[in-house]
Formats: structure tokens, sequence, C-alpha cells
């Protein structure tokens, strides 16, 4: 069986990178900066911004002064969630197959799994490219599947926002949430998900079950 991982909220919790990021973004740009941006981790960084600027088309330049800071102090603030690595090893010692499936363009994606280490628990890494193409969850999906050769029916993906669990469910892929990220729960319930897990050991006993 293989499953897809998310990584804001899911792997790890990016909260401060992406909150100081925006923020520096919106002051470079004279815009006002609200008080609570947890709602931006997880969707896509363009529709974030999109939210947040009343003059749309600053929308790109937006962009570009967050990963000014991003790429090279942001992506690192961030930890990793307790017990992900301990259930990765889990679900590799069950033979499952683990992908990355992030909105999160993989240039960034990629050097933050090899700092945590995680590189070697999966067997590919997907995200978007830094021109925003298959930011969309249900792109991104689609072209896993096909690029692994992978069958919907034994695919899950592990998400802690709507996004993740709509890219599975348009992709025939069982969409599997998680409470401990960014998603609150009635975003979470409202998908009506496979199930929803509250912490990376559920996650590991949950498919270790499954797998019996």
């Amino acid at each position: 069986m293989n499953i897809l991982f998310d990584l804001d909220g899911t792997l790890t919790d990016p909260k401060q990178g992406i909150t100081k990021c925006i923020q520096y973004a919106l002051e470079k740009l004279g815009a006002e900066i609200p008080d609570n941006l947890d709602w931006c981790i997880g969707p896509p960084l363009q529709d974030s911004f999109h939210v947040l600027l009343s003059d749309k088309t600053k929308v790109d330049l937006a962009v570009q002064y967050y990963r000014e800071r991003f790429s090279n102090v942001g992506m690192y603030e961030n930890t990793l969630y307790s017990g992900i690595i301990e259930n990765l090893q889990k679900l590799k010692n069950i033979n499952f197959n683990l992908f990355l499936a992030t909105s999160k363009p993989i240039v960034y994606a990629s050097k933050i799994l090899t700092h945590f280490e995680l590189s070697d628990y999966f067997n590919g890494e997907y995200g978007s490219a830094l021109d925003g193409t298959r930011k969309d969850k249900t792109d991104l999906i689609e072209y896993i599947v096909n690029k692994e050769k992978l069958a919907p029916g034994q695919t899950y993906m592990i998400g802690d926002r709507k996004h993740d669990l709509i890219g599975a469910k348009n992709n025939n892929v069982q969409a599997i949430a998680v409470s401990y990220g960014y998603g609150p729960l009635e975003e979470l319930e409202a998908q009506s998900p496979k199930t929803i897990l509250h912490s990376p050991n559920e996650i590991g006993s949950y498919f270790y079950d499954l797998s019996k």
C-alpha cells in the first residue's frame, strides 16, 4: 500500500517560519499585518496572499519577498512533530511505500526533509514548481498517482487541511485527516475523511492494524 504525506502541519510544524516570512513580505509592501496568520499554513501561498492583499497585482511580489526570507532563514524555523520519525520507520517496516505530497515548492520541501533526516523514508518527493504548477492538491495527487503508477484504491493521503482531503477524493485516493496540525476539526469533519487521527503515533498504529 501507498501513503502520501502532506508536509506542513503533518510532518513538521512550520508556524514560526511561515508566519514570519508572510509578515516580512507584508511589511515590505506596506500592507496591514493581521494578528493571526495560522490559517495561511497549508493552503498554497499565492492563495493566502490573494486574501491578505487588497491590491491583487502585488501577489507575485509578495511571494517574491516571502521567498527572499524563506529560502535563507524561514524554512529552518520549523520543528518536527514528536513521534514522526519512529512512525515513518514503523510504516517502512511493514512495507508501505511513502511519498511526500506538498503544495510547497519541492525545491524547499526536499531541503526540509534533508534537514530533518527524513528523506530516506520516502520513495518519492513531490511538490509544486516555483511558478505554481501543481500547487493545487488535486493536480499534485493526480500527477503522483500517474507518475508512480499507484493504484488509487491502495493509496492514502494524510494531511491536516481540507485541500489534502479534497485532492485525495478527487483522485479516488483514501483521505486521512490529522487533527494536530492547522486545520480546524470542523474543516476536517466537513470533508468526511476515512478517519481522523490525533497524533503521529496514531498514524503508525492505524496502518499497522490495517496491514494485518
